[in-house]
């Protein structure tokens, strides 16, 4: 995906109305099938190489090479299949640092070539691809998990393979296949996106139509004024990605537009503590989003896009919401961390308030490629002195406990308790009690009207380098 400057616009609040941790936590890996115009720009592998770090946590079922608006006349497998050369070389080491990474032999089988023509124009009957085949057989098998489709640049392929789906095979079982899958698209580029969300109103998916200026996806590259950006940098990947993290870090280009503009959808299937990937609306490093549907004018109309005609939708889609982050504030002496000064607000802040935690994940796995495990950083094991979903009623003191946390590397930990309003329902705001960095905190159940729930996040870095953060949720049910 190309993209250029644009103008932030203002998003609604979000719906909420959560069933329990455990009703929504993964089974097992998520279930992952990549559409990608690789060759438009240099941000599709830079994505797929962040992906393929993480292929020991995801299960990826198919890396199809498409067309986009961006590149309508042609399709680039071999580049895929290139970056997956270079990963055979660091799978050894990689798996040292974590089971599961998988061969490059049994990734090279999942690539596959897409529609070959641009947009509607390369889907209907006898117009079936490759990959498209392949991801009917991918929601064919007896697997109870979802799938994941994501398209980092058009999604026509799906659009094919809904459409060989509807002439095909009986109104009931398409429904029950149309179930299964969980799209995610970086905004719409190719003009399939919007004939799939009105053709199957039952589709799963999540998208900022529109001009990509109002795209929740920027967060992972806007540098945001006023906030730390250096994790960003051109600087930071140099050091951290390109230069001494062998083939895959050689493999790493230049940003040329913006970095890495197609990794947000995948960052929610990344299994850190904090992502429920079914529930957007609780947000987590792949943002956070509400089902509505965008008013025409909020869809940055005018914007860059490429071309692909906006229209009005038809029926509600995971799209944009908005978060207000307030940063903590270190301090040299004393508490570690006070109460921030400065707020910031919008649909971006959903990524951008974890992106300092996720590039530093980043690059500790690009570590993972050349170091010894006794040389590198691994994540911190969060444990709950509780169960994940509490329930209180008003003047009830409500513990928040870090207790058993530990690190596999012996590093020292960091603890941050805070609550998460927009991912809950209570209108109420609520104030822990204590410093900002105790493993244990506390606070007072508020009166609340009608029942509701409070999200609560702990944040445990280590002092690793470079620091490595998971999370826990905790959801306190508030009764009257």
């Amino acid at each position: 995906m190309q993209w250029r400057f644009w103008l932030a616009i203002a998003c609604l609040s979000p719906l909420a109305a959560p069933p329990t941790i455990a009703q929504t936590a993964p089974m097992s890996k998520q279930r992952l099938f990549v559409l990608t115009d690789i060759e438009n720009e240099p941000d599709d592998t830079q994505s797929l190489i962040r992906l393929l770090l993480y292929s020991n946590e995801i299960e990826i079922e198919g890396l199809v090479a498409t067309t986009s608006v961006h590149m309508k006349q042609r399709i680039a497998p071999e580049t895929i299949r290139r970056i997956i050369g270079d990963y055979a070389k660091v799978q050894p080491n990689l798996s040292k640092h974590a089971p599961g990474y998988p061969t490059a032999a049994a990734l090279e089988r999942l690539v596959a070539t897409g529609q070959t023509a641009y947009g509607m124009g390369g889907v209907g009957t006898g117009q079936e691809s490759e990959g498209a085949r392949r991801l009917i057989a991918a929601l064919d098998r007896p697997d109870p998990r979802p799938l994941w489709v994501t398209a980092w640049g058009g999604p026509n392929t799906l659009a094919q393979a809904l459409h060989t789906l509807r002439t095909t095979r009986p109104a009931a079982e398409v429904r029950r296949l149309v179930a299964k899958l969980r799209v995610y698209t970086i905004s719409d580029q190719d003009d399939s996106g919007p004939w799939m969300r009105r053709e199957f109103p039952g589709l799963f998916y999540i998208v900022s139509p529109g001009g990509y200026g109002a795209a929740t996806w920027t967060g992972i590259m806007t540098a945001i004024e006023g906030a730390d950006n250096a994790t960003i940098s051109n600087p930071w990947l140099a050091a951290n990605i390109q230069q001494g993290h062998g083939p895959l870090g050689t493999a790493y280009p230049d940003v040329a537009y913006g970095m890495e503009g197609d990794t947000p959808s995948f960052l929610a299937l990344i299994p850190n503590g904090l992502s429920v990937p079914d529930r957007p609306d609780w947000g987590g490093w792949g943002g956070r989003y509400a089902l509505r549907i965008p008013p025409l004018d909020e869809l940055d109309p005018k914007g860059f896009n490429g071309g692909v005609p906006i229209t009005a939708e038809t029926r509600p889609i995971w799209t944009n919401a908005v978060d207000k982050v307030t940063p903590p504030a270190p301090r040299p002496y004393g508490a570690t961390i006070k109460p921030g000064e400065r707020s910031f607000e919008g649909f971006r802040e959903t990524i951008w308030r974890w992106r300092n935690d996720i590039q530093n994940d980043f690059a500790a796995r690009m570590d993972w490629t050349v170091r010894a495990p006794g040389e590198a950083n691994h994540p911190p094991l969060v444990r709950l002195g509780h169960p994940d979903r509490l329930s209180a009623k008003a003047g009830e003191r409500v513990t928040l406990s870090a207790a058993g946390t530990s690190d596999p590397d012996g590093d020292s930990l960091s603890y941050h308790w805070f609550a998460y309003p927009e991912a809950g329902s209570c209108a109420v705001p609520i104030k822990l009690s204590g410093a900002e960095s105790l493993y244990e905190r506390h606070f007072e159940a508020p009166k609340v009207d009608r029942a509701c729930d409070a999200h609560f996040i702990l944040r445990v870095t280590d002092k690793g380098s470079p620091p490595l953060t998971r999370y826990a949720r905790v959801i306190v049910t508030l009764r009257p």
